[in-house]
């Protein structure tokens, strides 16, 4: 065994001492009683380098990890209408729109109707037509070849989203997902509404007629930059190593002043706010295909960071 170590004289000051370092040669593996410090700074250069761009996917649910086309959304926007007019009573000749000004100024129809002051029954909610959704066998494969974070971010209930993920046969392919029950949690008080407020007729007389705001809704979802902190907070995701992916315009807007990654699906067309935009989910691949080669490159350096016993020679470096 040879060590060739550079001492540093006593005409180095002590910063410099701190700092330098030998290259230590050893031929015939390491001795069990030899210890080194190894060069804090440097490691932790080493695996700042070595760490990939992103640490997790967040994905949105509806109209995301399926397409459009299943119908599912158009079914959604019949069934709410319905939902109003027989359910809440509301007049039939109002409800396109009520629903447009809700869903513009609450982010969804369930929000716009809590901040008004409707209280309704969530279960009864969403009547959808499952059966549209078939199990996705690529999107599986693409899922588990990546082995970093995967989240499900989405506005429905727990309900909905694990019968989704199950129809589409996804339901292990994810670490948990944020639901409406994440961000709203059950709370005993709630305030009674005291009233509906008229949202129609606040906006026929125009948004600013006698200095009345809109009400507050208590209910978080997206697009909300509250929704969006609380998400992330709960889920412990760093947005700045995380990549989001999401149908709506607004969610992706939202999620970009978050500070996340951002993917628009359903289209080719990037919007203001994304990074990128797929007509498909399935294209992720061929978009980011930084995910897939990060996974093979971090899982091959695992495998090389190991000291070896046998006849190798080895630098190491050593604080001297």
């Amino acid at each position: 065994m040879s060590l060739n170590l550079r001492r540093p004289t006593k005409r180095h000051s002590k910063l410099e001492t701190g700092l330098r370092t030998a290259t230590l040669t050893i031929r015939g593996g390491i001795p069990k009683n030899y210890s080194c410090s190894i060069d804090m700074d440097y490691e932790a250069r080493y695996r700042q380098a070595q760490r990939p761009k992103y640490d997790c996917l967040l994905f949105d649910l509806d109209d995301t990890l399926y397409p459009l086309s299943s119908g599912m959304a158009a079914s959604c926007c019949k069934n709410i209408a319905d939902y109003l007019v027989e359910e809440l009573g509301i007049e039939e000749s109002i409800v396109p729109e009520l629903g447009n000004l809700l869903y513009k100024n609450y982010g969804t129809t369930m929000a716009g109707l809590r901040a008004i002051g409707y209280s309704f029954d969530y279960d009864d909610y969403h009547r959808l037509p499952y059966e549209n959704l078939k199990p996705d066998p690529v999107l599986r494969q693409l899922l588990q070849g990546l082995s970093i974070r995967k989240l499900v971010f989405t506005n429905a209930d727990k309900v909905h989203a694990l019968e989704v993920l199950k129809r589409l046969g996804l339901e292990d392919c994810f670490e948990g997902i944020i639901c409406f029950e994440t961000v709203n949690p059950p709370s005993s008080s709630t305030p009674a509404a005291a009233g509906v407020f008229d949202i129609v007729g606040h906006f026929a007389r125009g948004p600013s007629v006698d200095g009345v705001e809109l009400p507050k809704t208590p209910v978080l979802c997206k697009p909300s930059p509250e929704a969006m902190e609380q998400a992330l907070r709960i889920a412990n995701i760093d947005p700045h190593r995380t990549v989001f992916f999401d149908d709506s315009a607004r969610n992706i807007q939202a999620g970009k002043r978050a500070g996340l990654h951002t993917v628009l699906v359903g289209t080719r067309h990037r919007v203001k706010g994304a990074d990128y935009a797929l007509e498909s989910i399935h294209k992720m691949k061929e978009a980011l295909p930084e995910l897939w080669e990060e996974a093979e490159v971090a899982s091959a350096a695992a495998g090389n960071i190991r000291y070896s016993a046998g006849n190798v020679a080895m630098e190491t470096p050593v604080t001297a």
